[in-house]
């Protein structure tokens, strides 16, 4: 028997030495998103993303594998509040999962410090979401790499 699509909950947090306004542009400019997104072994080329930062404008990104995968993500900005919150969701098209919803909360902690946490609601298997929940951390190690 198949395994089980249903919302699977995953939570990324990371405080980062770095202002928020700059933890933003790293999300919401594809020169800086091209950077660090993926986990590690993966790449994305500035060319290869695109996006349209305001309520209802779209993104995809196109990143690929040291070991020649393929993975494209793509969906729609819901809520835009510069620089401390972004609400975006993925359509059931994505090739691993039936639609996710994120909600990434930049705080600043004063100090020059940022904290991320990145809620995603990823509808899809257990082991596709334990996945996801390990792209996802990557990603944010990546990220926190760019940052340092």
């Amino acid at each position: 028997m198949p395994e089980a699509v249903k919302a699977r909950e995953v939570t990324v947090t990371r405080v980062f030495d770095a202002p928020r306004e700059v933890v933003w542009k790293a999300w919401t400019e594809p020169e800086q998103l091209a950077r660090w997104w993926g986990p590690h072994g993966w790449s994305t080329a500035p060319g290869d993303v695109e996006m349209d930062v305001r309520p209802g404008g779209g993104f995809r990104v196109s990143s690929v594998s040291v070991d020649g995968g393929a993975m494209t993500t793509e969906g729609v900005y819901r809520e835009v509040v510069e620089p401390e919150r972004l609400v975006f969701e993925e359509p059931a098209e994505q090739a691993w999962h039936d639609g996710a919803t994120s909600t990434l909360t930049l705080t600043d902690l004063g100090d020059g410090r940022t904290e991320m946490v990145l809620h995603s609601a990823i509808h899809t298997t257990e082991e596709l979401g334990r996945m996801a929940a390990g792209g996802m951390n990557g990603a944010a190690d990546r990220l926190a790499e760019l940052l340092a």
